[in-house]
């Protein structure tokens, strides 16, 4: 990924929600955006030119902007209406996004759509994270690399979020992927982490 003067940015046409410019490239806050978060702890993968990747948790599209700005293709799935509409509008100014109205939990309304990917990202806030990413994880080549953003208060509020990321990380391994790195977000994204994994 590219830096200027040790700032993230990525070198997409701008005003996309109003991030600042930088020397003709689009900075990118690891407080707006919990990739580059990752990307600043120096644990995320990179975004290579010819990447396909498949964004589960789209929402309004700040990040999917970013990652289409280096990579080939974004598959960015959304449920929510409302965001739905942003992300519709970032697609229509970025052509290698392919907007998808659509349940993660539920793959199969866009089976028939999405391709063979190599970077699987996930950042969805429901309680069964790790079941949305098994479903999802048949999109992923053999070769691939995933990001699951656990949000440790979307599985239960009441429990400790380190205990959390813990099960999460062994029901990973039993579910055949290796656990590279786990990361936390603080302190751009509190009660976050980030879980980077490979197939076995």
């Amino acid at each position: 990924m590219i830096r200027i003067d040790g700032v993230l940015v990525s070198p997409g046409e701008g005003g996309v929600y109003g991030e600042r410019m930088l020397k003709g490239y689009r900075v990118w806050d690891p407080y707006r955006s919990k990739l580059a978060a990752l990307v600043h702890s120096g644990k995320a993968p990179d975004l290579l030119f010819g990447m396909v990747v498949l964004y589960l948790g789209a929402a309004n599209g700040t990040t999917v902007s970013h990652v289409a700005d280096y990579v080939d293709t974004v598959y960015a799935v959304e449920y929510a209406p409302r965001p739905m509409q942003d992300l519709l509008e970032v697609a229509r100014r970025r052509k290698n996004v392919v907007p998808i109205f659509g349940d993660a939990t539920r793959p199969s309304g866009y089976a028939s759509i999405v391709e063979s990917v190599d970077l699987l990202y996930q950042d969805v806030a429901q309680p069964d994270q790790v079941g949305i990413f098994m479903k999802n994880a048949a999109f992923l080549k053999e070769s691939g690399i995933a990001v699951l953003m656990l949000k440790a208060r979307s599985v239960d509020v009441r429990r400790d979020p380190a205990e959390i990321t813990r099960e999460t990380v062994a029901a990973l391994e039993a579910g055949g992927f290796l656990v590279g790195h786990v990361c936390r977000l603080d302190p751009y994204h509190r009660d976050h982490a980030a879980i980077v994994v490979t197939r076995r």
